[in-house]
């Protein structure tokens, strides 16, 4: 190993950026985490062993991935940009665990990754990263969507977002983001990071959120997985209008259907003057299977 200091010290960060010649680009949504507790304190988080296989999304300039090499059996550090590939070769040089692809993972095959860069694909398979702000929702909804079995999701992002991941029914910022992870996902706030610890630093702060598959299964299965989504986001498109108003929206404004709507509502106990921040997955999917069976979904 190199006696060189850590990557995420800020010290190191700043002479690799001044060495290679790196500035971080809005375009990508850079950031760089310069605090080494911070970032130990991730890999303890994602509860890293040497019995996982890590995906890391946006390695950046390696301050993150030297502390996942450390303890992870393999890491695989997607960098979408081109110009950090060869400041990742060399300062993660010292690692023979880790390998680095310049590749978008909103455009990846990760099943075919996973069992073509990993030497042992059966390893437990954890997605580690910090995120960035303006694509975060996609990041995790491609995660979600990919027949991957992930053991742990553990992610930064704005604090803003991880409130709205975690949020309880009721609340301002439950929404369908909230329900879209509920689904699949068991989401808790590991911590919060401040954004005095980036170079450069964002206008916000970040938290750390911890994704894990859900330890029960739900009551009961919509009819579509994809099709329950967009009722559940057409249904929080005006969030100050009554469920009922968001309904006629969705659905339709003619008499029948009004009518059919009005008796599945009655028979699953929902008042159609609820917000539907109040309504929890269960009964949306309820919703959704009753309004698939009248022909109205």
């Amino acid at each position: 190993m190199s006696n060189s200091p850590e990557i995420g010290s800020r010290t190191r960060t700043r002479a690799i950026m001044e060495r290679y010649g790196v500035r971080t680009k809005k375009s990508f949504g850079q950031n760089f985490l310069t605090d080494l507790n911070v970032l130990k304190k991730i890999v303890d988080a994602a509860d890293i062993s040497k019995n996982d296989n890590v995906i890391e999304i946006g390695p950046g300039i390696g301050a993150l991935t030297e502390q996942l090499a450390q303890k992870a059996g393999e890491v695989l550090a997607l960098e979408i940009d081109q110009d950090l590939i060869p400041v990742l070769t060399e300062v993660l040089a010292p690692y023979d665990n880790v390998k680095v692809l310049n590749q978008d993972v909103l455009q990846a095959n990760l099943p075919e990754l996973i069992k073509q860069e990993f030497a042992d694909p059966a390893r437990p398979i954890k997605v580690v990263a910090n995120l960035p702000y303006y694509i975060t929702s996609p990041i995790l909804m491609n995660l979600l969507a990919s027949p991957v079995n992930w053991a742990t999701i553990c992610v930064m992002m704005q604090k803003e977002v991880a409130q709205r991941l975690t949020a309880k029914p009721g609340t301002k910022q439950y929404g369908a983001l909230t329900l879209a992870i509920e689904y699949q996902m068991e989401a808790k706030i590991a911590f919060d990071v401040s954004r005095k610890v980036f170079v450069p630093s964002p206008n916000v702060d970040s938290a750390i959120v911890v994704l894990q598959p859900r330890s029960t299964t739900l009551p009961v299965q919509p009819f579509n997985k994809q099709k329950l989504f967009g009722f559940i986001r057409g249904c929080f498109a005006h969030r100050r209008k009554s469920l009922w108003n968001n309904l006629q929206s969705v659905i339709s404004k003619e008499p029948v259907a009004k009518g059919k709507m009005t008796m599945i509502l009655n028979n699953l106990g929902i008042s159609p003057q609820i917000r539907p921040e109040k309504l929890t997955l269960e009964q949306f999917i309820d919703l959704a299977n009753a309004l698939h069976q009248q022909a109205l979904l």
